[in-house]
């Protein structure tokens, strides 16, 4: 299965990286951006509120913790929902996070140094050194905040990736070489186990996108387990409504065949 993710930091090459990989390989990209327009689309995700949830502060997630694994999820089903053929190129949000439970996927992560990336932001965004310089610092640590709340990681660990290019010292067409060279070894292969951790994956991100579509359940500190079609939903709501309404929801997803719900009434939202 030749998914690719690229953890990039703003202006350090990556997105150059997907676009020239994309034309390559033939395979669909898919950028945050593109993300974010989709889950609004497909699934009816307001996209201001997705963006808050991706950027703001932490004191966003305390006040409303229940949004901090559905929106994930949502973005996770779209991830999977532009897979075809089994190959996808994404980059930007730490993807390799929204696609942890995956084994087989090629985690990339691409960087450069601060001049690097400096100058790319003034030649790219017109900004100012100054600006460029608190640009760049300010979305890696509304970044680094995103991946330390929601899976207690520093994104920047190299232990998280199979390969980490700098284009400071290598350029983009060597970056690329090297990158499809990987994606043809044994480990980044499709097998019978990676479709169905993949069909798994899928469809549990599904019923996480319907129950994030309706106000009443989107707020729910609850975890979706997926397993050939049978859906597992445990922990705490904070109304009978939405102990109602989440194995109707869920059941309406197309591919779920049956609906355990073992939510119950609580008021301990984090999980």
């Amino acid at each position: 299965m030749a998914i690719i993710t690229i953890s990039r930091g703003s202006f350090a090459g990556g997105s150059a990286v997907a676009r020239e990989l994309c034309q390559q390989l033939g395979y669909p990209c898919l950028g945050r951006e593109d993300a974010l327009a989709l889950a609004t689309k497909d699934y009816g995700i307001v996209e201001e509120e997705l963006r808050k949830s991706l950027n703001e502060s932490p004191r966003f997630w305390e006040e409303v913790p229940g949004k901090r694994l559905a929106y994930v999820k949502c973005l996770t089903a779209v991830l999977l929902d532009q897979v075809q053929d089994e190959n996808l190129v994404y980059h930007g949000n730490v993807g390799h996070l929204l696609l942890s439970g995956l084994d087989d996927v090629l985690r990339v992560r691409v960087t450069a140094d601060l001049d690097y990336r400096i100058n790319a932001a003034i030649s790219q965004a017109g900004l100012s050194r100054d600006k460029a310089v608190a640009y760049i610092q300010q979305v890696d640590e509304a970044r680094s905040r995103w991946a330390q709340l929601l899976y207690g990681v520093d994104w920047t660990d190299p232990t998280q990736y199979h390969l980490t290019l700098n284009l400071g010292q290598v350029s983009v067409a060597s970056a690329c070489a090297v990158i499809i060279r990987m994606s043809e070894m044994n480990e980044f292969r499709a097998t019978d186990e990676s479709r169905k951790k993949f069909a798994d994956l899928h469809l549990g991100s599904r019923v996480w996108a319907a129950l994030a579509k309706n106000p009443a359940t989107r707020s729910a500190g609850i975890q979706v387990v997926a397993r050939d079609g049978e859906i597992l939903i445990t922990g705490n709501v904070n109304s009978s409504q939405a102990v109602e309404l989440i194995p109707r929801i869920a059941s309406e997803v197309q591919g779920v065949r049956s609906v355990r719900c073992e939510a119950g009434m609580g008021t301990d939202w984090y999980w």
